[in-house]
């Protein structure tokens, strides 16, 4: 009779310390937390976190390149079942957010990490890579689905730049004002850009 797998794996260890930490830093802010209170909240001792990462920096780029990593392959996803950019954006738009890792449950911890490593210039080509990493898959996105069209955009690089910079914009719009920053306000903004694109490249 084989025995049951009691020791959490790796991942499992990380993801209960990406969660855990999330919950630390909305409560004490970032600067405040522990990395003490951040492994008891996951249920570890601080070897534990230790044995997974060094420092409480290393943990946040974790958390940070995990974010990306995963909304790549949800975007990825959407664009295998959805050819069309109607019928993306739509999947997008309606996308159970709830099932998201914590940063992307809570935009305005997402935003505040970024500034935390964003402060010491050499942490700031981590940040980066994610940002290429985005852009990369936005302009992925857009050549897929323009050509399914049959058309193609002059500059799909450019365009992801200014979608990424739509979409973190008016996210922190959202936080800032949400009285006169609707929910759909980046999806708004992409039909118009979309309209432009499509012209431009007619």
């Amino acid at each position: 009779m084989s025995r049951l797998r009691t020791r959490p794996t790796r991942d499992d260890t990380c993801e209960k310390l990406f969660e855990a930490a999330a919950t630390v830093f909305e409560e004490q802010g970032i600067g405040g937390a522990s990395i003490e209170a951040i492994a008891a909240a996951a249920g570890f001792s601080r070897g534990a976190f230790y044995s997974n990462f060094k420092s409480k920096d290393e943990l946040i780029i974790a958390m940070l390149e995990d974010h990306v990593d995963q909304s790549i392959r949800r975007n990825l996803d959407l664009l295998a079942k959805h050819s069309s950019l109607d019928d993306f954006l739509e999947a997008l738009r309606t996308m159970d957010r709830g099932r998201q890792d914590p940063l992307g449950r809570s935009p305005l911890l997402h935003m505040e990490m970024i500034l935390f490593v964003a402060r010491a210039e050499q942490r700031r080509p981590e940040l980066a890579k994610r940002l290429r990493a985005r852009r990369r898959l936005i302009a992925e996105i857009v050549e897929t689905t323009l050509k399914n069209t049959g058309k193609t955009p002059r500059n799909a690089e450019w365009t992801a730049a200014i979608v990424l910079a739509l979409e973190d914009g008016f996210r922190l719009h959202r936080l800032i004002d949400p009285e006169t920053t609707p929910p759909d306000s980046f999806f708004r903004a992409i039909s118009d850009l979309r309209r432009v694109i499509v012209v431009s490249s007619a």
